[in-house]
């Protein structure tokens, strides 16, 4: 028999609360008392219930050769409901390795959350009936998916660690924001992403260029029936710019370039963002003549912005403990705590809790994670020797508790994500070295060139059984290096591809200047905002391939004549 205890546990509490209480907690917290207390006086109530609301304005400002395409603001109100019955040990989040014996139509309905978006009107009656509504739905599909798995055979086999962690609760709210119009002034920006996206009408061969600024204030809300109550802010502005040139044989050839500050008014100015898109349009006049490079094996140097996506794509996927836990993924890491897996010079460190770095802001910074555990720093890789794995509320064996990186988009589950990948490096050399160590080992391997990919806009990976654990970074300047001194030849074409434990094998040395690559990362949990700080690497052998053909038809007449 099962025996049901409703408890705050409020003298475990850890307590930072700022400025006055806010009307929205008010409102889903009382919601989440009444409801466990209705709860109680079922045959199985749930152990467990959280909501999770994240309340956003975004402004998106979009141009395009120096017209407006695109303004807008939007808000967004939306709740995730996660229940769990059972308990910490076995509940409705088990995992299972074959649904042989399982009721396959109450596992598709993934009753360990849902999401809804509540109104945006602020009538405390109708946000508590959209709550009360959404919790009910949830609580069902999680019995139901709890009672199948219960009755499973399969679910009862693996690996003996719990399904929840059991955690400290928190207490923690942020201040009111401003109002958005304050924060954003969607006026001023109209004219300054025409401004800045204007000089790509200068040359005839570029074929598509855009700027555009997104803008946002978050308030997350969360409280648990563990007892934990926070509210937090996100700020954000992000600036992009790119353009693509049709090459001399009709390949599309695309640069980017983006900034990330957490206010608009932090960001470079207008003459700053203009040097740079200048400078992106003599690079993209001098791809439209570039040679399409073939596909290579040998020495490069990863620089410190394509080196930062490669560690995140290639090593912090595989260190996010959830996965671990899925007997269908390739569990790169799992038996190799403690052995080496990167030289004995690197460490891998996530911390959320670092907002800035050399003076820029960081776009994976955040107070608690989404399953309200205090964000924390993790020295993953300790002098090349693996020590722990990302962490949410999910344990694996030996790591029973979360690290704060439980994350999720709005509106999706939590799973473990990344933060801010920090790379460390005891042996430091200079670009210089760097360079001397590319050129001897290519005459070692008897390669006229080896590699230096300056630049890239991102990449992907994949980690589960069904296929090959390989990477492919999408690199978007890229130059051969000469062993007999000539000037560096920028190319066009490569995508970096290869599969991690033979690269990680190959890193050899790493400079001394760390840069900072800010973006999005995309997996179960959706988008979350990530970063990456990483010195530039030298890597004895690396494989590319030849990318896929992006052609577009070439006029019929000629571009209308255009003046600024």
């Amino acid at each position: 028999m099962r025996f049901f205890f409703f408890i705050f546990l409020s003298a475990a509490v850890t307590i930072t609360v700022y400025g006055q209480e806010d009307p929205m907690m008010d409102i889903l917290e009382s919601e989440l008392k009444r409801e466990m207390s209705e709860f109680s006086k079922a045959n199985e109530p749930p152990y467990y219930l959280s909501y999770r609301l994240d309340e956003s304005h975004t402004g998106v400002v979009t141009s395009s050769f120096g017209s407006l395409t695109g303004s807008s603001i939007h808000d967004s109100r939306i709740l995730v409901t996660d229940i769990k019955v059972g308990d910490y040990s076995f509940d409705n989040s088990h995992p299972i390795n074959t649904f042989d014996d399982l009721d396959m139509p109450a596992y598709g309905m993934m009753g360990g959350g849902g999401a809804v978006n509540l109104p945006s009107d602020n009538r405390p009656e109708a946000i508590r009936l959209m709550v009360w509504q959404q919790t009910q739905e949830t609580y069902r599909n999680a019995l139901s998916l709890y009672k199948a798995l219960r009755n499973s055979s399969a679910a009862k086999k693996g690996e003996p660690v719990d399904d929840f962690s059991r955690e400290i609760p928190s207490s923690h709210i942020d201040p009111a924001l401003p109002e958005f119009s304050s924060f954003f002034n969607k006026a001023e920006w109209e004219g300054r992403i025409r401004k800045i996206s204007a000089p790509f009408l200068s040359k005839q061969e570029i074929i598509d260029a855009e700027a555009s600024m997104e803008s946002g204030v978050e308030r997350k809300y969360f409280v648990s029936s563990e007892g934990s109550r926070i509210v937090q802010n996100r700020t954000y502005a992000f600036l992009s710019i790119r353009g693509s040139i049709r090459a001399d044989d009709g390949d599309v050839v695309p640069l980017h370039k983006s900034y990330f500050a957490f206010n608009p008014s932090d960001l470079p100015s207008d003459e700053e963002v203009l040097r740079d898109v200048n400078e992106m349009i003599g690079k993209l006049e001098r791809l439209k003549s570039a040679p399409v490079a073939e596909p290579y094996t040998g020495p490069a140097i990863l620089n410190a912005h394509a080196a930062g996506v490669f560690f995140h794509e290639i090593f912090g996927h595989r260190v996010e403990g959830h996965r671990l836990k899925d007997i269908n993924d390739g569990q790169t890491f799992k038996g190799k705590v403690h052995e080496e897996v990167l030289p004995k010079s690197l460490s891998v460190i996530f911390d959320p809790t670092l907002s800035h770095f050399d003076g820029q802001a960081h776009n994976g910074h955040y107070q608690y994670d989404d399953e309200g555990v205090k964000a924390q720093q993790v020295k993953v890789v300790e002098d090349g020797i693996l020590k722990t794995f990302l962490m949410p509320r999910t344990p694996i064996v030996n790591f029973s508790k979360s690290n704060g990186h439980g994350r999720a988009q709005a509106g999706a589950g939590a799973v473990s994500r990344q933060s801010n990948l920090i790379i460390e490096n005891t042996k430091p050399v200079s670009m210089s070295d760097l360079r001397k160590m590319l050129i001897s080992e290519c005459k070692k391997q008897k390669k006229k060139y080896g590699y230096m990919f300056m630049d890239v806009v991102g990449g992907f990976t994949t980690t589960n059984r069904f296929m090959p654990n390989a990477f492919n970074i999408f690199p978007t300047e890229v130059y051969r290096v000469y062993v007999d001194g000539r000037p560096d030849e920028l190319v066009r074409g490569v995508d970096l591809i290869g599969t991690p434990l033979t690269m990680f094998a190959e890193i050899r040395a790493a400079d001394d200047k760390r840069e900072v690559f800010t973006g999005f990362c995309g997996a179960e949990s959706g988008s979350v905002p990530v970063t990456a700080i990483s010195p530039s690497v030298f890597v004895k052998r690396i494989e590319t391939q030849k990318k896929p053909l992006t052609q577009v038809d070439k006029p019929l007449l000629d571009r209308p004549a255009t003046s600024q």
